[in-house]
């Protein structure tokens, strides 16, 4: 069970740290609710809450399965923007002891850049809703030179655990809103070991994602999530106020 009381400080903390001075601009906070459905599990959900104030981002989830699993966690990550491209490190720490760390970097123009990341953990019990390597290297390349569109192509591979882990993503979404709309599109490949003794395994996912107003949506299809046998379904609807 996760301690009442270290719950209540966590949320204290974050809305202390998004709280605005006053005359400053407001907070846009995100909602985000979400369904997991996998074989050979029970069904599960998360909930998050994110709060945006210029270059600061902030956020709290709780995530539970069943009766075998819950977890809470709280986060932070900060935007610099640099002459060469823009730097992103953050941080993340979750109930079960859980701590981690990661730093992000475009690097390049505003048309054509690099994308670089690095990520560590203490290793200790998390349920990982990245989906991806936590402890990795992240290589890849990006354009904004399309019309209204963002393209990625970049991996993010283990280089850790000896898992062998690498799952290669190629994702576009909208640049601006049309009638405000905007899709996100993420194609990606899976492959590797849940532990060095696993069996590998491979598979190509799909996520999509449609932003309508406030409200968006986001599905996905991930076959062997977090390099297990199980296959997973989510489903997240949510708003931005």
């Amino acid at each position: 069970m996760i301690n009442p009381v270290f719950r209540l400080l966590v949320i204290a903390l974050l809305l202390v740290c998004l709280a605005p001075p006053l005359g400053a601009e407001e907070v846009e906070f995100k909602f985000t609710p979400t369904l997991y459905q996998t074989t050979n599990e029970r069904s599960a959900f998360d909930l998050n809450l994110r709060g945006e104030l210029g270059e600061h981002r902030a956020w709290v989830g709780f995530y539970r399965r069943a009766h075998e699993f819950q977890q809470l966690r709280v986060g932070y990550e900060y935007t610099a923007q640099l002459p060469f491209g823009r730097l992103v490190p953050s941080l993340q720490a979750a109930s079960h002891g859980f701590l981690g760390a990661s730093v992000n970097a475009e690097i390049g123009s505003e048309r054509y850049f690099g994308v670089l990341g690095f990520g560590r953990t203490n290793l200790r019990p998390y349920y990982n809703l990245n989906f991806d390597p936590n402890d990795a290297i992240t290589l890849g390349a990006g354009t904004r030179a399309l019309p209204n569109a963002t393209v990625m192509l970049f991996q993010v591979r283990d280089d850790r655990l000896h898992t062998g882990q690498r799952v290669t993503h190629l994702t576009a979404r909208n640049t601006r809103r049309v009638a405000g709309q905007r899709w996100t599109v993420d194609l990606f490949h899976r492959e590797g070991r849940e532990t060095p003794e696993s069996e590998k395994v491979r598979g190509i996912g799909l996520a999509v994602g449609y932003d309508f107003d406030q409200y968006f949506a986001r599905v996905a299809y991930d076959p062997h999530v977090n390099f297990s046998a199980n296959h997973m379904l989510r489903l997240a609807f949510g708003v931005r106020f």
